[in-house]
């Protein structure tokens, strides 16, 4: 990998993370077409995409900075300072339970199956792409039934539980932590932006826990080359990863899911065709 290939691959992180097409789907897909991806240690492209996933943490973190100082502050002074019981905390200090509470299921699941998670399996086409499609179908029946008339404020323990559990089906590559989050909660009746609100506060500790130990994990792989290819693909996610969080909740204030939809159907499709083509392996 050289490092306009890596600055590339920075950029589609960026771009799909947040939006819910399933950014390991495109990286993998791209990583294939660029003969970037070793079928003898698959790990290493898993600890690859995880490293720079930092760099999308890091646009997150920026961007919601004033929530999160808030959701620290309170949560905080509300259960360890000052305590309260649960009902008598403000949203911030609540939000911080939250988010702990949809964390549990994907740190249980992703350390219960971490080896089928960083093996073959998980970098095969086929399972990117039927995961594109199946999403896309599952996310227009949320679109279609969805009440869109809950906000923030309405957010209960177990909303947060069953979101989390979403967020355990995202470790299937093809299927987009953004894509399954968003989508639980349409089924919940939240509107599209606080939907997508949530899905990126709640992306946070995933990604800082999976981020850092697969950096650490991937150490003894990185070189001076490969360390240099990792910076500029982090930094690139991150300016595009901020960009592409404005953009979405914008988007979603005025329009529907149904352009994800569609996209992740097309690509899910053509990305089959390459592979029965020839084009490119499984």
């Amino acid at each position: 990998m050289n490092i306009i290939e890596a600055i590339i691959l920075g950029i589609i992180q960026g771009l799909t993370e947040f939006l819910p097409i399933s950014s390991t789907g495109h990286l993998t897909a791209a990583g294939k077409l660029m003969n970037l991806i070793s079928a003898d240690k698959p790990e290493e492209w898993t600890a690859f995409i995880a490293v720079i996933q930092l760099g999308t943490l890091l646009a997150v973190l920026i961007y919601f900075r004033n929530d999160l100082v808030g959701i620290v502050k309170d949560f905080i002074g509300e259960n360890i300072l000052h305590r309260k019981s649960f009902s008598e905390q403000n949203m911030n200090s609540k939000m911080g339970w939250y988010l702990v509470i949809a964390t549990l299921p994907v740190v249980i699941i992703g350390l219960s199956f971490k080896d089928i998670i960083e093996g073959v399996l998980t970098k095969n086409l086929y399972v990117i792409s039927i995961s594109l499609i199946v999403l896309a179908l599952i996310l227009a029946y949320a679109e279609k039934i969805g009440k869109f008339n809950r906000k923030s404020e309405n957010i209960k323990w177990y909303d947060s539980l069953i979101i989390g559990i979403a967020q355990s089906f995202a470790l299937i590559p093809g299927s987009s932590r953004s894509g399954t989050t968003i989508t639980a909660a349409l089924f919940l009746g939240f509107n599209r932006e606080t939907a997508a609100r949530f899905s990126f506060l709640m992306s946070i500790p995933a990604v800082l826990a999976s981020g850092l130990l697969q950096f650490y994990q991937s150490l003894e792989f990185i070189d001076y080359n490969g360390a240099v290819n990792l910076i500029a693909a982090t930094v690139a996610s991150a300016i595009v990863g901020y960009l592409s969080i404005e953009f979405l909740l914008r988007y979603l204030r005025k329009h529907s899911m149904m352009f994800f939809v569609v996209y992740r159907i097309v690509i899910g499709i053509i990305i089959l065709s390459l592979i029965l083509s020839g084009f490119i392996q499984a």
